[in-house]
């Protein structure tokens, strides 16, 4: 039997930086999704604890699944794998997990990811030529996993549909580039390691899923796109201005270090302004401020940092709902060291830095205040207590 575990994520900053080439604060935590594999009689079968029975699938044949279903990602991943690498061996899988669905930490890149991950060990993929010219480090395995998600070609492996989001690469570096115990600051397109940050040992991340459900469907996937799509539109304008060929704002921001020239090709639009605006204060600001701050045990300043980047996500991102507002806000009133939602946005979750002595009872009484003001959402909602820890990992 082959099995994976692939963790989640907590995105501590960053938000909607990553496929525009900036940097993030990620780390893996200790849920995630457990992938099991043994050999089959014919073709792939798929079941879950999350729902019953099985799903058969092939490689090229349209599973019939409504939109939103979990099967569409495994469909998703079969196609993708069988088109770079040839056909797939006869497989039944189980998939377990207990990560909080549509909560923003990730459970579909995580369920994307294990699948991915136990496949290509069932198959031997990692010992293929093919798979060695193109996969050489995590990093690159990182790409080629938000690949399966995005559609898009990964060096010489061709891209294919993926779920329909145009994301980045974030969700997946955290869960197999991570170090327990550590913050991890990347920089994107393509993926590199700024640096490291030792997370407080006394100190925890306490995570209330806010009842509104961030997923990667229907209008919120709309809504998380249009983000997307604006800093392409950005670049194409900076692009056919300059004559230069970047792909993304990073690119561009080696050119025009203070941003000068990007903010004159956007100056007849507000919203493209906005969200230039919002990508220089969240990944060139914020976040180096952050990690030097907690580098520095100053722990005060990066509940600061926290605090700048919730307020820039509110009013330049655009990507939060009132009950995200209302849980960072919530949260530093009753004295947490930082606070800030996390994720796609529009819905999901917030997380809040608590000492490990505290968190318990901190999580009961945050739930509790945001029950007074949102009753229907926080019937929905759980809170988890987590800490950073270590990547994807391959059980004996």
């Amino acid at each position: 039997m082959t099995r994976w575990f692939v963790p989640g994520r907590i995105e501590v900053l960053g938000k909607h930086t990553d496929y525009a080439g900036g940097s993030t604060l990620v780390a893996a935590v200790d849920r995630g999704v457990t992938i099991s594999i043994e050999p089959g009689d014919s073709g792939i079968t798929v079941s879950t604890d999350a729902a019953p029975g099985e799903l058969s699938l092939a490689a090229g044949h349209d599973p019939k699944l409504p939109a939103g279903h979990w099967g569409r990602y495994a469909q998703a991943v079969v196609d993708r794998l069988a088109a770079n690498f040839g056909d797939l061996a006869p497989a039944r899988i189980r998939l377990t997990s207990d990560l909080p669905l549509a909560s923003g930490m990730s459970s579909s890149s995580a369920l994307v990811s294990a699948i991915v991950l136990g496949l290509a060990d069932f198959n031997g993929l990692p010992d293929t030529r093919t798979w060695q010219d193109n996969i050489t480090d995590d990093a690159d395995l990182a790409g080629y996993l938000a690949c399966h998600e995005n559609g898009m070609t990964f060096k010489n492996l061709v891209g294919a549909a993926g779920v329909g989001t145009f994301g980045g690469s974030e969700d997946h570096t955290a869960m197999v580039c991570s170090k327990d115990g550590q913050l991890g600051q990347f920089r994107f397109c393509p993926i590199r390691l700024q640096q490291r940050v030792p997370f407080p040992e006394d100190m925890s991340f306490v995570v209330i899923v806010s009842g509104v459900a961030a997923e990667k469907t229907g209008a919120a996937r709309d809504l998380y796109n249009a983000a997307s799509l604006a800093t392409r539109e950005i670049i194409e304008r900076w692009n056919s201005t300059t004559g230069r060929e970047d792909a993304v704002l990073g690119d561009a921001l080696v050119a025009d270090p203070n941003a000068e020239k990007l903010h004159e090709v956007v100056s007849d639009r507000a919203d493209l302004t906005r969200r230039l605006d919002h990508f220089l204060t969240e990944s060139e600001s914020i976040i180096p401020e952050a990690s030097k701050a907690l580098a520095c045990g100053d722990l005060e300043r990066f509940g600061r940092m926290a605090d700048e980047s919730q307020r820039a996500a509110e009013d330049l991102l655009g990507n939060q709902v009132p009950q995200t507002s209302a849980l960072a806000r919530i949260a530093r009133e009753l004295g947490a060291t930082g606070a800030t939602s996390f994720g796609a946005g529009f819905g999901g979750s917030v997380w809040a830095l608590v000492p490990n002595a505290e968190a318990p009872e901190f999580a009961s009484t945050w739930l509790g205040k945001y029950r007074d003001e949102y009753s229907e959402e926080a019937g929905q909602a759980v809170t988890v207590v987590t800490r950073p820890g270590p990547s994807a990992r391959r059980l004996d």
